[in-house]
């Protein structure tokens, strides 16, 4: 596997189609060379929205290891109706059961993502319900759509099979859903899988086997990649 984007043919045709067709928030971003960061979603109800402490740590470690990716070294704490949005390519949502976004929030999350933003919202455990029924509010228009494994996403940067199954849940498989704005997907929703799960210290899910936390490292590369390219 290419270790460095600059090797990566698909990253740098994507880079060369971006400078023809105008910048979404992660192209300006990779040009601006300004280290990135990914924002955790500081939601208004329901759902514990902190989860996933280290996650976003490791994860721009991953980036920065990985990648040429000039990530920054934490994660940032957001809400959505925060002025400063617009600064951060990809948002990343977690949590266990019911999430209730406000009004405001609704409207300013899907001004974000019509305007260039990416969302990774990451299945704890018994978010799906009240998840998709925010989306609804965020995109009336549509419904998440599976994602099959041929997309690109699965692609970018690491060539894997589909979306990996990182945590147990209820034996279901590992399944990925998606919104489109123009043809671009905006929103990413990983059901049954839980990513975040293979992100954390070693020390918060010693079960989990190196290679299952590699394959979470992998698909968490190529989300971030994605996001920042499309």
């Amino acid at each position: 596997m290419m270790r460095l984007i600059r090797q990566n043919p698909f990253f740098i045709c994507c880079l060369l189609f971006c400078t023809a067709v105008g910048l979404h928030i992660g192209q300006r971003l990779i040009a601006s060379g300004i280290p990135m960061t990914i924002a955790q979603v500081h939601y208004s109800g329901g759902g514990d929205w902190y989860g996933d402490a280290t996650v976003i740590k490791n994860w721009l470690r991953l980036l920065r290891t990985r990648t040429d990716i000039e990530a920054a070294e934490d994660r940032v704490i957001l809400k959505l109706t925060d002025h400063t949005l617009y600064q951060y390519p990809m948002l990343y949502l977690v949590g266990h059961g019911n999430i209730r976004l406000t009004e405001a929030e609704v409207e300013a999350l899907r001004g974000y993502l019509m305007n260039g933003g990416f969302l990774f919202a990451n299945d704890d455990y018994g978010l799906d319900e009240s998840f998709r029924r925010e989306m609804q509010r965020v995109f009336p228009e549509q419904e998440l759509q599976p994602i099959p494994n041929t997309h690109l996403i699965y692609r970018c940067f690491y060539a894997l099979k589909g979306l990996p199954k990182i945590h147990e849940h209820d034996g279901e498989p590992a399944q990925g859903f998606g919104l489109f704005h123009d043809g671009r997907m905006v929103v990413y929703y990983v059901y049954s899988s839980d990513i975040g799960d293979g992100l954390e210290d070693t020390d918060v899910h010693p079960e989990d086997t190196p290679e299952v936390r590699e394959l979470a490292a992998k698909m968490a590369v190529n989300i971030a990649v994605y996001a920042l390219t499309h």
